[in-house]
């Protein structure tokens, strides 16, 4: 009586291979969050689901340096690299944040060959604040 072999993954779904290589997706959206200190790339669907990211440190790059452009360039560059092979052809951009690594991600996304449905700043910014604290009585 030989054992048999266990499968892997569940058939009952219907679904056997890799979850996030089965889907093409010919749009999608790229968020660009860009602080002073790192720079995170998101890539997603049009409902919002991500398909891929990466930031400047999982680039490679490591303390001051995952602020510079050339970082944002890069982590740019390898979040795109998996969805083009996905087939994505449009994209729209969503930019948030006030570091340095912006203008260097845009460009390395219009070099990607992804053509842009249009590019919009998403930073949060405060109208009046909220409000401040109740004075303390001495």
């Amino acid at each position: 009586m030989t054992k048999p072999i266990p499968r892997i993954g569940s058939r009952r779904n219907g679904r056997i291979s890799s979850r996030k290589n089965g889907r093409r997706i010919p749009k999608g959206v790229i968020h660009v969050q860009a602080s002073f200190n790192n720079t995170i790339v998101t890539v997603t669907d049009v409902r919002g689901r991500v398909v891929s990211w990466a930031s400047a440190g999982t680039s490679g790059f490591k303390g001051t340096r995952r602020g510079t452009p050339y970082a944002a360039q890069a982590a740019a560059a390898n979040a795109i690299r998996t969805v083009v092979d996905q087939g994505m052809q449009r994209a729209e951009v969503m930019i948030k944040g006030p570091g340095l690594g912006r203008d260097a991600a845009l460009r390395a996304i219009r070099r990607s060959g992804i053509l842009l449905s249009f590019v919009r700043d998403v930073t949060p910014m405060p109208h009046n604040g909220c409000r401040p604290p109740k004075k303390r009585r001495v």
